[in-house]
C-alpha cells in the first residue's frame, strides 16, 4: 500500500514538473524571441522592446524617402530625356527601360551580398550612401555651369543649342553616371530593407505572424505615400522652379530618412549573414544527386539524412525526386551515423563530405527555388505591362490638356502617376482592413486569400488597364488628328487606366513581394525580394526588345511604324492591345500553374495554406 502511494506521489510530481516545464516554455515564448535573431548587442531579443511595428515604422520611413526620390526620377525621366536632353520618343523610351531594367536587376547582386556577407542592416547603410552620392552628382549636373544641360534658343522656326563653351555630351554623361549610381544604391537598398522589415516579425508567434501578413500591405502604403508626394509637389517644383530645386529636395529628404533609420537601431531584430554563398548548398545538392544517380531510392524517406538542429527544417516532398538521392546515406557513412546515435550525439556533428551527402532541408530548399521558376516566368508579361506606366502613360499625359480650373495651374505630366498610387493605397486599405478579416471568418484561412490567387487577380486588373489605355489613346488620336493638334483632350481621360493599374498593383505587386519572401529559403530572404524585383528588371529589358521588334515589323513594306517621332504620329493604342492580348494568354498559363502549386512546407511554418494546393 505504501509503495502504491509512493508511485502516485511520484506520478503527481512528474505531472507537476511537466506542467512547470510547459509553463516555463510559454513564459519564454512570451518574453523572448526564439527565431535565431539577435538584438543590437548580439543578445536574444526581448519581445516587448524589439521588432514588430515599433521597429518596422523606422524601416518604412527610409523606404518613404527612397521611393520619393526614385519616383521623382523615374516618372520624369522620359520627359527629361525628350525635353532637356532632346532625344526622340523611341530612344527616350528605350533609355528609360534600360535604366529601369538595370535598377531592378541590381538587387540580385545586392541581395546576394546581404545574405552572404554584410547582413541586411549594414547592406542598407552601404547602399544608401551610394544612393546619396548619386543624388548629389545629379544635383551638381543641374547647378554647376560646366555640367548644366545645353540651352535651346528659339529663333523663328529654327532652334539653336547653346552649350556654354563645352561639348553638348558632358551633361548627358554626368547625368547618366548619376542615375546609374542611384541604380547601384537601389540594388542593395531595396531587397535588404524590405526583407529586414519582414524580419521584425516572428513567424512562430501567432500574433506577430498575423501582423507580418499586414506588413507588406503597409510597406507599400508608405511607398505610395512617397510616390504621391514626389510626383505632385516635387514634380511641380521641378516644372515651375527648376529641375535642380527638385533634386535638392529629394537629396535632403533621403539623407534625413537615413538618420531616422539609424535612430531605430536599438529596436531592430537582426539576422546574421550566413558568411558564405547561400547558393553553395544548392550546387552541392545537384552534384551529390548526380554522383549517386545510380543508387536505389530508399523505401522509406525517413532513411534520408537530415540535421536535427536546423533552425527552419523542411519536410521531404515528392517533387523533383531525383534530387532526394543527394540525401541517401552510403554504406561508408552508416557506421559513423550509428556510432553518433548510440553516443546520444546529433547527426549534425557527423563528419561528412557535403558534395556527396546533403541534408533533406538543403534538398528541399533547392526544390523551393525550382518551384518558383515557373511562377517567375509567367509574371514577366505582367511586368512588361507595368513598364508602360512610367513611359507611354506619362507621355500620353504630355499631349493632353493638363490645366486645372481657370487659374492656369498646369498639372505636371509625372503627377498623373499619383493616380496609380491612389488606386494602390485604396486597394491596400480595403484589402487589409475589410476583405482579409471577412475572408478569414468565411474561409477560416489565416491569410484570408492565398498568395497566388491574389497575384492572379492583380494580373487581370493590369490587363484591363491596357484595354482602357488603348481605347483612350485611340480617342485622343482621333481628337488630335481632327483638329490638327489644336484641341486637346483633358488629362483626366487617362485617370481610369492609372486607377485600374494601381488596383492591379495592390493585388499583384504586394502579392509578389510576399510570395518571393515567404517561399524563399530562410537564408535567402534578401535574394527572395531580389527575385521579385528581377521580374520588373527583366520585364524592362523585354519591353525595350519588344518595342524594337514591333517598330521593325509594323514599319515593314513602307507602312508607318507604331512608334513615330512623337505620340501624335504613333499608334501606341495598337501596342496596348498587343500587351493586353499577351497578358490574357499568359494569365491562362499562370492559372494552370497556380492550381498545382504547393507552398513552403517548413515544419515551423504554421500558416494554414501550407502544403495545400492553391486554386485561382
Amino acid at each position: 500500500m505504501d509503495e502504491q502511494k509512493q508511485l502516485v506521489l511520484v506520478g503527481m510530481d512528474y505531472d507537476a514538473g511537466a506542467k512547470d516545464d510547459k509553463n516555463l516554455e510559454t513564459i519564454n515564448q512570451k518574453q523572448w524571441v526564439n527565431d535565431s535573431s539577435v538584438d543590437h548587442k548580439g543578445r536574444r531579443p526581448l519581445r516587448a522592446s524589439t521588432g514588430v511595428w515599433k521597429a518596422a515604422l523606422f524601416i518604412i520611413a527610409i523606404e518613404f524617402g527612397e521611393r520619393l526620390s526614385y519616383f521623382v526620377i523615374s516618372t520624369n525621366l522620359i520627359v527629361y530625356l525628350t525635353k532637356v536632353v532632346h532625344q526622340d520618343l523611341k530612344t527616350a523610351a528605350k533609355n528609360v527601360n534600360y535604366w529601369s531594367g538595370v535598377t531592378t536587376m541590381m538587387p540580385l547582386l545586392g541581395g546576394f551580398l546581404a545574405d552572404a556577407y554584410f547582413g541586411r542592416f549594414w547592406m542598407v547603410l552601404i547602399s544608401s550612401t551610394i544612393y546619396v552620392l548619386g543624388l548629389i552628382l545629379l544635383t551638381m549636373s543641374e547647378l554647376i555651369p560646366g555640367l548644366k544641360p545645353c540651352d535651346v534658343v528659339m529663333s523663328g522656326s529654327s532652334t539653336t543649342t547653346v552649350c556654354h563653351h563645352r561639348s553638348p555630351k558632358v551633361h548627358e554623361v554626368v547625368f547618366f553616371i548619376a542615375i546609374y549610381l542611384i541604380s547601384i544604391g537601389t540594388g542593395g537598398h531595396k531587397p535588404s530593407l524590405e526583407s529586414f522589415g519582414a524580419d521584425q516579425f516572428d513567424e512562430n508567434h501567432a500574433q506577430e505572424r498575423k501582423k507580418k501578413m499586414s506588413y507588406f500591405n503597409w510597406w507599400n502604403f508608405g511607398l505610395c505615400s512617397g510616390l504621391i508626394l514626389g510626383v505632385t509637389v516635387v514634380a511641380h517644383i521641378q516644372q515651375k522652379i527648376s529641375w535642380a530645386a527638385g533634386d535638392i529636395i529629394i537629396t535632403v529628404v533621403m539623407i534625413a530618412t537615413i538618420v531616422v533609420f539609424c535612430a531605430g537601431r536599438p529596436f531592430y531584430r537582426y539576422r546574421k549573414a550566413k558568411q558564405g554563398s547561400p547558393l553553395s548548398p544548392m550546387i552541392q545538392v545537384i552534384v551529390a544527386a548526380i554522383i549517386k544517380r545510380n543508387l536505389p531510392y530508399p523505401s522509406n524517406p525517413v532513411q534520408l539524412y537530415d540535421e536535427t538542429n536546423h533552425p527552419t527544417p523542411l519536410r521531404q516532398t515528392d517533387k523533383f525526386r531525383f534530387l532526394d538521392k543527394a540525401g541517401i546515406v552510403e554504406e561508408s557513412n552508416k557506421e559513423e551515423i550509428e556510432k553518433a546515435v548510440s553516443s546520444i550525439s546529433t547527426q549534425s556533428k557527423i563528419q561528412r563530405n557535403p558534395w556527396r551527402l546533403t541534408t533533406v532541408t538543403s534538398v528541399e530548399e533547392l526544390k523551393l527555388l525550382l518551384n518558383m521558376i515557373p511562377i517567375w516566368l509567367t509574371t514577366l508579361t505582367f511586368g512588361i505591362c507595368l513598364t508602360q506606366a512610367t513611359t507611354f502613360f506619362i507621355k500620353q499625359g504630355t499631349h493632353m490638356n493638363r490645366k486645372i480650373g481657370d487659374g492656369g495651374f498646369e498639372l505636371p505630366p509625372a503627377s498623373t502617376f499619383c493616380l496609380a498610387a491612389i488606386g494602390m493605397i485604396l486597394t491596400i486599405c480595403v484589402y487589409d482592413r475589410i476583405l482579409v478579416p471577412w475572408l478569414r471568418r468565411l474561409k477560416r484561412n489565416e491569410r484570408g486569400i492565398n498568395i497566388l490567387p491574389r497575384i492572379g487577380i492583380g494580373m487581370a486588373f493590369t490587363m484591363l488597364a491596357m484595354v482602357i489605355a488603348a481605347l483612350v489613346e485611340r480617342k485622343r488620336l482621333g481628337v488630335a488628328h481632327s483638329s490638327s493638334g489644336k484641341t486637346l483632350m483633358s488629362v483626366f481621360w487617362i485617370a481610369p487606366q492609372f486607377l485600374v493599374y494601381g488596383i492591379g498593383d495592390g493585388f499583384a505587386l504586394v502579392g509578389l513581394q510576399e510570395y518571393f519572401y515567404d517561399q524563399s529559403p530562410d537564408s535567402m530572404r534578401s535574394l527572395g525580394i531580389a527575385f521579385y524585383l528581377s521580374v520588373l528588371g527583366v520585364a524592362d529589358f523585354l519591353s525595350s526588345i519588344l518595342i524594337i521588334v514591333v517598330d521593325r515589323v509594323s514599319g515593314m513594306n513602307g507602312r508607318s511604324s507604331w512608334f513615330g517621332k512623337d505620340m501624335n504620329e504613333s499608334r501606341i493604342d495598337n501596342f496596348y492591345w498587343l500587351l493586353a492580348g499577351m497578358n490574357g494568354m499568359n494569365l491562362i498559363v499562370y492559372t494552370l500553374l497556380a492550381r498545382k502549386y504547393t507552398y513552403n512546407n517548413s515544419i515551423k511554418n504554421k500558416i494554414s495554406n501550407t502544403g495545400s494546393n492553391d486554386h485561382v
